[in-house]
């Protein structure tokens, strides 16, 4: 039977303890109840991770603050202490199992899929691509309202009231999804951010909101609370988009969100192993490892275990985080740890509609 060393070695993440080096990646699910509040079916769905052996688990993105932030109809919030209260008998049953579990802190922004909520943004600029079907949206994406310097304050206000909620509620961090094409990475890339005050312009102007949201999180929940940033270039909606200036770009990101005390960082590619901006050279986790010194999550078609150790075995990454094999394998750890079968993923499962699916809340 294959052994698989670094993949099953315990790690310290801050001063969380994992018993393995796997992560449940975040992965939107839209079903909550209408008002974001999380329930029961979400709860049996979580625990069968932990259950299967994962180390820790980052739920999808909850929407922080009930003014622009929700994206999708049964998206889950923490936007309220009703909403933070729902959480709490998943993170006791995820802890009952052996597991951890970080919430992911999400603001829409433009990626707005509904014509109920409102879409704001750094500046005025329609999103590319369309909607994603699968999460109810159709179409293209309504032209989002440039923001006040007033609105980016109260959404870093609201990013800070959640993780204090979140921390409440007992998870055992947060994560501020600053990814794939949503609010923060809106700030982030340069053909969305369009602004000429100081959150605009060069690299290092546009990672300031993220670093702000950052800092105030960290504030509020003290030192050795986990609060880690997850970041990527491709977006849902801009599957190929690379950062125009490369590593450049990384080494201000990275370095920027490093000395805003980020815990750790999160990067996620299509494919995690392959170099982030050409042919050859470094992947996106190893330029954050480079340039913040922070222990990093990879995430990015890591469900092969050879590859998901080799990345360990290189130092490219401290953890791996797992999405879709993880769905066609909730015992993904457990399976792979006694030398059984993975079932291979059918992106037909997320069909018509990503949401939970009974076999998945049933085991």
């Amino acid at each position: 039977m294959k052994q698989y060393p670094n993949l099953f070695n315990g790690y310290m993440l801050g001063t969380l303890p994992l018993p393995n080096r796997a992560v449940l990646a975040p992965m939107t699910r839209t079903s909550a109840e209408p008002n974001g509040v999380a329930n029961d079916r979400m709860a049996r769905y979580y625990s069968r991770f932990a259950k299967g052996g994962f180390g820790l688990i980052i739920t999808e993105g909850l929407y922080p603050d009930e003014e622009f932030s929700r994206s999708y109809h049964h998206q889950p919030g923490i936007a309220s202490i009703a909403q933070a209260d729902s959480w709490i008998p998943i993170i006791q049953a995820v802890h009952r199992e052996g597991g951890k579990i970080i919430a992911q802190l999400m603001h829409a922004g433009a990626l707005v899929q509904h014509d109920a909520f409102t879409p704001i943004a750094p500046s005025a600029v329609q999103p590319v691509g369309t909607m994603l079907e699968d999460h109810g949206g159709s179409g293209e994406f309504a032209v989002p309202k440039a923001m006040t310097l007033a609105e980016i304050r109260r959404t870093i206000e609201g990013f800070k009231q959640a993780a204090l909620r979140a921390k409440y509620a007992g998870f055992d961090g947060v994560e501020i999804h600053a990814a794939n094409g949503y609010l923060l990475d809106q700030f982030i890339t340069d053909y969305t951010n369009r602004r000429t005050d100081d959150y605009g312009g060069a690299t290092s102007r546009r990672i300031r909101f993220a670093v702000e949201v950052l800092r105030a999180i960290r504030s509020a929940v003290g030192p050795d609370y986990l609060v880690g940033v997850r970041i990527s270039q491709g977006k849902v909606n801009d599957f190929d988009h690379k950062w125009a200036h490369g590593e450049e770009d990384a080494k201000i990101i990275f370095g920027e969100l490093a000395a805003a005390s980020a815990s750790y960082l999160h990067t996620t590619e299509y494919k995690a192993w392959m170099p982030a901006f050409s042919d050859e050279g470094p992947t996106l986790a190893e330029l954050a490892k480079r340039y913040s010194g922070l222990p990093v999550i990879a995430n990015g078609k890591l469900g092969d275990p050879e590859r998901a150790e080799q990345m360990l075995i290189a130092g490219a990454a401290d953890l791996i985080a797992v999405g879709t094999s993880a769905l066609a394998n909730p015992d993904w750890v457990n399976k792979i740890r006694e030398g059984g079968t993975l079932r291979a993923f059918d992106h037909r499962f997320l069909q018509p509609m990503a949401t939970l699916k009974e076999e998945e809340v049933l085991g």
